[in-house]
């Protein structure tokens, strides 16, 4: 047995049961890999040698070389919404699918390159990545899985010692990333373009196996598909909010079936409490927009909803009706969970809508920060947070009004659901900047901080805090 057999055990169900969806195809020549970052611990959980994808071999494998006879990879293939644009015909053009591999509990994962070089779905670009955008997403995915919302995680990132082109020359790098799988409504959207129903029927029938079994025994299995999607998308989405977090690129293309945040391209964390924010250094109408993400999060599983049609039922009239009942669904469980969620936050038995309307407005006029308010608050010190503490301090008597009578364990039940560290991001970028420059100490100390969120550490001060007065906006760009 190789040393690549021995380390993954590969299936290919994808590529066998969804014929048409992807194209076979090898990742590119990397001349000196080397290992910047592996994930011991998302390593261990799929039951991989963590050893032996350090060594040398396992390096090579983690950019897809060496992989095990009878392995090939694909390249998938998906349409999409791009900020609101239909692209009949987008794909993984600089990404491939290795496998899947199957953990201890029966789970199985989609294992996944980015940067991996140019595909048939390139569209002219170079199919390459650059160190610091791929360690973002490392970064972005381990913080997420921390604050327990479901996402997509990196296994490994690994220098290629090459150089890639955008503004200036970038060291490259090659993500491996896991994730549920990597069905996207786009994928949907692209198998009903292609105008043959079995291609769809198969991704359908692939996508309730694979996440949504249970909807298998439905009367109708693809309505009940589309209602479990929408009820994954809409608790998804409340759990960013509920964070602060700001994905940036929502198009259908970057919205999973399975219900995981896959993708992090421009997205980052708000400091100062405002719904308009905007990361996306090309998002100039602010589609994205922290406080837009409910609302595109539903006209995104409308799309998805257009394709299941010819499967919920023969009659298009009656499968509108049907798919339209499913959607409407969405808000009443985005708000059920986001409700909740800031019951929670806040220490509350129960939700109270106009106590958070007011919050945030206050909020938002007062420029505080979303995160540290919430371990103020439950520190007793929120009332410094505001330059104007009048309207606080209002507020705050309204909602000690509706704390429970026997308030012991408040305090510590509120700093288990409000993170204390977020990838905040000045000292993301510092941490970019300096891994780029060749000096990853930055961005494994910043790993570590934001992967025990919710734990005060001493020491950790400077990462608690949002930027220093003066720091220049926030930008990320797309396509990194």
């Amino acid at each position: 047995m190789t040393l690549a057999e021995s380390v993954f055990e590969f299936e290919h169900s994808y590529a066998r049961d969804v014929p048409g969806l992807s194209v076979a195809w090898a990742a590119a020549p990397v001349p000196a890999p080397e290992l910047l970052v592996l994930n011991g611990e998302l390593a261990a959980e799929l039951g991989l040698d963590a050893t032996a994808l350090r060594a040398p071999a396992g390096v090579s494998l983690l950019v897809g070389h060496g992989l095990p006879d009878g392995v090939t990879p694909v390249a998938q293939a998906y349409a999409g919404h791009q900020f609101g644009m239909y692209v009949p015909r987008l794909g993984d053009g600089r990404a491939l699918l290795l496998g899947e591999v199957v953990d201890g509990t029966g789970r199985r994962h989609d294992v996944h390159l980015k940067g991996s070089g140019r595909t048939p779905f390139a569209r002219g670009a170079d199919g390459k990545a650059a160190v610091g955008p791929m360690l973002r997403e490392y970064l972005m995915g381990e913080a997420m899985h921390a604050l327990g919302i479901p996402t997509s995680r990196g296994l490994s990132v690994v220098a290629t010692g090459e150089q890639v082109y955008r503004e200036r020359p970038l060291p490259g790098a090659v993500l491996c990333r896991i994730a549920a799988s990597h069905l996207r409504v786009g994928t949907f959207q692209y198998a009903a373009a292609s105008g043959d129903p079995d291609v769809l029927r198969a991704l359908a029938d692939y996508a309730i196996a694979r996440h949504h079994p249970q909807a298998a025994d439905a009367e109708n299995p693809y309505l009940e598909l589309y209602r479990r999607v929408v009820g994954a998308q809409a608790e998804l989405v409340a759990r960013w909010m509920l964070v602060g977090f700001v994905h940036g690129v929502m198009n259908t293309d970057n919205m999973t079936i399975s219900g995981e945040t896959i993708d992090y391209g421009p997205c980052a964390f708000m400091d100062a409490f405002n719904s308009a924010t905007v990361f996306s250094s090309i998002d100039h109408n602010g589609r994205y927009a922290y406080g837009n993400q409910p609302a595109i999060a539903q006209w995104n599983l409308a799309r998805l909803g257009e394709t299941l049609l010819p499967l919920i039922d023969d009659n298009t009239d009656v499968a509108v009706e049907r798919a339209t009942a499913v959607l409407s669904e969405f808000a009443d469980a985005y708000e059920r969970h986001w409700a909740e969620g800031m019951a929670a936050k806040l220490g509350l038995l129960t939700p109270d809508r106009d106590l958070v309307t007011d919050l945030l407005a206050l909020m938002s006029t007062q420029h505080v920060d979303f995160t540290g308010f919430f371990r103020a608050l439950s520190a007793g010190t929120a009332r410094s947070l505001f330059t104007e503490p009048g309207p606080f301090d209002a507020w705050a008597t309204h909602r000690d009004a509706l704390l429970p009578a026997d308030r012991t364990g408040v305090a510590a039940a509120m700093d288990r659901v409000n993170p204390l560290y977020i990838p905040r991001n000045h000292r993301v970028e510092e941490a970019l900047t300096a891994a780029t420059a060749g000096d990853m100490a930055p961005f494994h100390r910043l790993v570590d901080v934001v992967t025990r969120p919710y734990e005060e550490r001493p020491g950790l001060e400077e990462y608690a805090g949002a930027a220093p007065a003066g720091c220049a906006p926030h930008v990320t760009y797309c396509g990194t």
